[in-house]
């Protein structure tokens, strides 16, 4: 039975550019239309029912909050949540869209977050949706911020308002990986400055990053937001650490 003209094509293309699954490195095959092999994409882990209801922390005990948010007090964050764990097959999948110039992934990481919205009841009236901002020098050097790409393909994809230009990076940060908590939330003060306040004011937002670990980078921003009008800062990941 020959092949669909559709089918062909991409037979065709995949035979001069071959691709291949960013985390095992299989051949990928020429109909898949994700950017993982089959059996990586089915390792990849939505975020578990069992969560910490304030900062979205995979839980693996009862409870309803993780140890740092039980008994804390308020914070800019009015709630976090992600739509998977940063597992290996995502972690490697991420390198690829931040660092191997891979733009082309947000349109996958944005339908999976979309997708995912629906479990979580604490996006209810947010229509207003914004980034987490690179620093100029960085964006520069990546030549995109994949905050704002997952940010636009999401606002897309839910129907929402995107906020451009709404805050700024105005501290260029060292990088938080190897940081402890104390040292990222220190080292994110005065990083950010809302810079059109007339467009968060009043306005209950929906904060966009790519990963959260220890939520300093988004608290940050947040505390920002919230001294400029806004009436609540939710924030939404597409990743967390567990």
């Amino acid at each position: 039975m020959g092949l669909e003209p559709g089918k062909i094509w991409k037979y065709l293309l995949n035979a001069v550019l071959p691709r291949a699954c960013p985390h095992c490195a299989a051949d990928l095959p020429y109909l898949e239309p994700g950017p993982l092999c089959p059996a990586c994409a089915a390792r990849l882990e939505p975020l578990p029912e069992l969560h910490c209801k304030k900062c979205g922390l995979p839980l693996t005990a009862g409870g309803a909050a993780c140890y740092d948010c039980r008994g804390a007090g308020p914070r800019a964050l009015d709630a976090a949540r992600s739509a998977l764990v940063f597992n290996p097959q995502l972690r490697s999948l991420l390198h690829a869209f931040k660092y191997g110039g891979r733009e082309d992934l947000a349109e996958f990481f944005a339908a999976e977050m979309a997708a995912a919205m629906d479990r979580f009841g604490v996006f209810a009236g947010h229509d207003f949706i914004l980034d987490v901002p690179l620093h100029p020098s960085k964006r520069a050097a990546r030549g995109y911020n994949q905050a704002e790409l997952l940010a636009r393909g999401l606002a897309r994809r839910r129907n929402l308002f995107y906020l451009a230009g709404a805050a700024r990076r105005v501290k260029n940060t060292p990088s938080q990986t190897s940081l402890s908590k104390t040292e990222r939330r220190r080292n994110m003060t005065g990083a950010f400055k809302a810079v059109k306040p007339e467009l968060v004011n009043g306005r209950r937002l929906l904060l966009i990053d790519d990963v959260a670990t220890t939520l300093a980078t988004l608290e940050a921003l947040a505390a920002e937001l919230k001294a400029a009008g806004a009436k609540s800062v939710t924030a939404y990941t597409l990743a967390r650490e567990p």
